[in-house]
């Protein structure tokens, strides 16, 4: 039993890491494109925000997906209607716990991390936008 624990964790490890070496290079790509961090790994009851930037005036709610393979599909389109709605409900706390940004024009992206050597981060904009 404690083999299968410490395999379990070191795949746990192995998971968050890989997920914060995403999120580390989702903020270099963004912050190289002019947004400047207002929070990282954010956490309330509702969920965790994974980046929450600054576009000039515009307050921008970032989740970044990373995927190893695209067997279960790509890492866009893993962000489901489900998820939309935990990121909503996060953001809208994260608003009402900071309200200095309360009045301040808010949208939602998306940056996707796609597998290989030379992995593609695709960046898409107002990603909740129907």
């Amino acid at each position: 039993m404690a083999r299968f624990s410490a395999c379990r964790t070191a795949a746990i490890n192995s998971k968050s890491e890989t997920g914060r070496a995403a999120e580390a290079q989702a903020r270099s790509h963004l912050e190289r494109n002019g947004l400047r961090l207002l929070a990282q790994n954010w956490l309330c009851r509702r969920g965790e925000l994974d980046l929450v930037m600054l576009d000039g005036d515009t307050v921008v709610f970032v989740e970044v997906r990373y995927r190893r393979h695209n067997g279960w599909g790509g890492a866009l389109e893993s962000v489901d209607a489900r998820k939309r709605e935990r990121l909503t409900l996060a953001a809208q706390h994260f608003l009402q716990q900071e309200s200095r940004w309360s009045r301040s024009p808010c949208r939602f992206d998306v940056v996707a991390i796609g597998p290989g050597q030379n992995t593609e981060l695709n960046w898409l904009q107002n990603a909740f936008e129907t």
